[in-house]
C-alpha cells in the first residue's frame, strides 16, 4: 500500500468524523447533549412487599376475611348461569332478595356453590321495623348473620332512607347480625352508621340500576377519607372501568349487578369486573401517579433524582 493511498484514507476518516462531529452539534442543539443514561441504584427486591393483595390483602366484615373485593348481585340471572357468573366473578359474597330464597322449586340457594357467604338484603322494607322483621326471618332462611339493609319509599328513584336506616342498624348490630347498610352518600349519616354498629357502609354511587357510575363521588370521598369501617361502593356501577376508578379513589369493596345481569355474555362481564376490581385495588395501593396542572412533565429524565420513585427503590 503507497504512501498516498494511506493518506487518502486518512483524509477520508477525517472529513467523515468531521461530518459526522458537525451532525452530532446539530443534533445537540435541536435536542439537547444529556442522553438517557443515569444509572439508578440496584432495587430492593424487598421494597414492595408490603403491597399485599388477595389474601394478605383481606377485606374484613364483622371479624370474617375476604380475599375477594368484589360482591355479586343475584336479582335477575337466569339460575342456569348463577354459578358460572360466581365463578368468573371470583366473588365470596352474593347478595340476594329473601323471596328468591322461600320457594319450592327454582330455590336460589340451590345454585349457589358451597363456601360463598350469603348476604340477604331486606328489600321490600319501608321502615326500620320491616327491615329488622325481614332480616330476622333471613337469619332463619339463609343461616347466615350478614344482612344488607335496604329500606326504600318509593319505586321510581328507590332511594334509600338514612334516618329508617341507622334506626334498624342500632337493632340488627345489638343482635348480633353484621349489618351492611345502603345508603344516601352523606357523610354525616356514615359516621352515624358506624356509631350505629355497622360492619360497613355502602353508599350509592349513582342510582341503582342506572350505570352511570360515580356521580356522588364528591360526597363519597369524603366518606371514605373519614370511615373507620370499609366503604363499599352500591349501586350505579355500570361497567368496569368504573369500578376500577371506584377502587382506585380508595373504596374498599364494589357492589354490582345490573351491569353484569344486562351484559350479552354474564360470566365474562362478571369475569371483567372482577379484574377491574383487582387493578383498581392494587393502584390505590401502589400510588396513583401526579397529576399536573397547566404544564408538561420530561418522560424521559438524564439525572438519577429525575426518575420517580427512585429513592423508594432503593
Amino acid at each position: 500500500m503507497t504512501s498516498e493511498h494511506t493518506t487518502a484514507q486518512a483524509d477520508v476518516a477525517s472529513s467523515c468524523a468531521q461530518e459526522t462531529s458537525s451532525d452530532a452539534l446539530q443534533l445537540d442543539e435541536l435536542v439537547g447533549s444529556a442522553t438517557n443514561t443515569a444509572l439508578l441504584p440496584a432495587p430492593n427486591k424487598h421494597a414492595f412487599d408490603d403491597l399485599a393483595t388477595g389474601e394478605q390483602d383481606p377485606l374484613m366484615l364483622g371479624g370474617h376475611a375476604f380475599s375477594s373485593r368484589f360482591i355479586l348481585g343475584s336479582g335477575r340471572y337466569d339460575l342456569s348461569l348463577i354459578e358460572a357468573a360466581i365463578e368468573n366473578a371470583g366473588t365470596q359474597i352474593i347478595t340476594m332478595a329473601l323471596r328468591r330464597c322461600r320457594t319450592a322449586e327454582n330455590n336460589l340457594l340451590d345454585y349457589i356453590p358451597d363456601g360463598i357467604t350469603l348476604l340477604p338484603n331486606t328489600s321490600g322494607a319501608h321502615d326500620a321495623g320491616e327491615a329488622v322483621r325481614i332480616a330476622r326471618l333471613a337469619r332463619e332462611v339463609c343461616g347466615t348473620d350478614f344482612i344488607k339493609v335496604e329500606i326504600e319509599h318509593e319505586s321510581r328513584y328507590l332511594l334509600p332512607d338514612n334516618a329508617e336506616t341507622i334506626k334498624a342498624t342500632e337493632i340488627l348490630a345489638a343482635e348480633g347480625f353484621v349489618v351492611m347498610p345502603y345508603m344516601l352518600p352523606d357523610p354525616l349519616a356514615a359516621t352515624q352508621l358506624e356509631d350505629a354498629g355497622a360492619a360497613c357502609v355502602m353508599p350509592l354511587g349513582s342510582l341503582i340500576g342506572s350505570n352511570k357510575g360515580l356521580g356522588a363521588r364528591d360526597l363519597i370521598e369524603v366518606i371514605i377519607a373519614n370511615a373507620s369501617v370499609p366503604v363499599i361502593i352500591d349501586a350505579g356501577i355500570g361497567r368496569p372501568s368504573q369500578a376500577a376508578q371506584a377502587m382506585e379513589m380508595g373504596a374498599d369493596a364494589i357492589m354490582a349487578y345490573t351491569a353484569i345481569a344486562s351484559a350479552r355474555n354474564i360470566p365474562v362481564m362478571a369475569r371483567a369486573f372482577k379484574h377491574a376490581v383487582q387493578a383498581g385495588r392494587e393502584a390505590y395501593l401502589a400510588g396513583l401517579g401526579i397529576v399536573t396542572h397547566g404544564h408538561a412533565v420530561a418522560s424521559s429524565p438524564t439525572e438519577e433524582s429525575d426518575y420517580l420513585g427512585a429513592s423508594s427503590a432503593s
